[in-house]
């Protein structure tokens, strides 16, 4: 405990500001000191007991969507740079999805659906994996990585990217369907809402996005060395919270103008696309999770499991 206190008081400053920043006049975090304290400290400890000095540990960290994944991860990086002294690159998902042309064009040859960032097959799978291969190469040379505007639905201009000088101890590979595994063929039939029901008649888009996470996005996640995983009670948890997150979005942009951001309807229209890999996550994310973080119906972690 004398540790995590001292850890505590060394960091909260930083962690404070962070907060208050993402915070709205609305939406105030609770519980802030316990959230850090209680779970996010041992999990940073936990960590830096996975470092090795030889290649950068490469984490996932998955949830549904609205759980608090970029908060979360952020808190951890200022965490683990301010007092345990790593360099530490965060990055999600989906700063990689294909831009909006390549989903569009994609959609008229796959599926129209497709053109809806967000499910495997969304992503610029050859920019991931590079960027897996690179961070871990022995020959370390900077480079740069995108960064997508959900207001916008498309990537920012290439002078808004991340750059990476140099090798980072901990990556944090955050996003809703990091280490999702694919289901079962016969499982993708039952449909599990009304846009499958009605505008994947055929189940090829189920089929086609079930196909990338049995080989492309597989291939990819074995390359983690961990996976910490946010565990919800149910998906219709998430839709109320990611309608709270696309309010905070409008009132958080700088400027109005040409933005993307979704009313209610189209929101739980977006979230269906999400609902059966996030459902089917819900089950087999702990089986293969190192650390299982537990949210409480009032959007707060109230218990964390070291698993490996």
């Amino acid at each position: 405990m004398l540790l995590v206190n001292q850890c505590f008081n060394a960091v909260r400053k930083d962690c404070y500001k962070y907060i208050k920043f993402q915070e709205t006049k609305t939406e105030k975090f609770k519980n802030k000191n316990r959230m850090i304290k209680a779970f996010l400290i041992p999990l940073c400890y936990w960590i830096k007991n996975k470092t090795n000095n030889r290649k950068p540990l490469l984490l996932g960290l998955s949830g549904g969507q609205g759980t608090g994944k970029t908060t979360i991860s952020s808190i951890l990086l200022l965490i683990l740079k301010k007092y345990f002294k790593l360099k530490v690159f965060r990055i999600s998902i989906d700063d990689f999805y294909k831009t909006r042309k390549e989903r569009i064009s994609l959609s008229k040859i796959k599926h129209p659906l497709l053109s809806i960032r967000g499910v495997p097959g969304t992503h610029d799978m050859k920019m991931m994996v590079r960027f897996f291969n690179k961070v871990k190469s022995k020959k370390f040379t900077q480079f740069k990585l995108p960064r997508f505007d959900k207001s916008i639905d498309d990537r920012c201009k290439r002078n808004l990217w991340y750059n990476i000088y140099s090798r980072p101890d901990v990556v944090i590979f955050e996003g809703w369907c990091v280490g999702a595994r694919p289901q079962k063929v016969f499982d993708l039939k039952k449909t599990v809402n009304l846009i499958e029901k009605t505008e994947d008649k055929s189940l090829r888009w189920r089929k086609y996005v079930n196909k990338q996470l049995e080989t492309k996005y597989k291939k990819l996640f074995n390359k983690l060395d961990g996976l910490i995983y946010l565990k919800v009670r149910n998906f219709y948890l998430l839709r109320k919270w990611r309608l709270k997150q696309e309010k905070k979005l409008w009132l958080k942009a700088s400027s109005k103008k040409n933005l993307k951001i979704m009313n209610k309807k189209e929101v739980i229209n977006f979230m269906s696309t999400y609902q059966r890999i996030t459902q089917h996550m819900f089950n087999d994310m702990p089986k293969i999770s190192s650390v299982i973080m537990n949210l409480n119906d009032k959007h707060q972690i109230n218990k964390i499991q070291f698993i490996n």
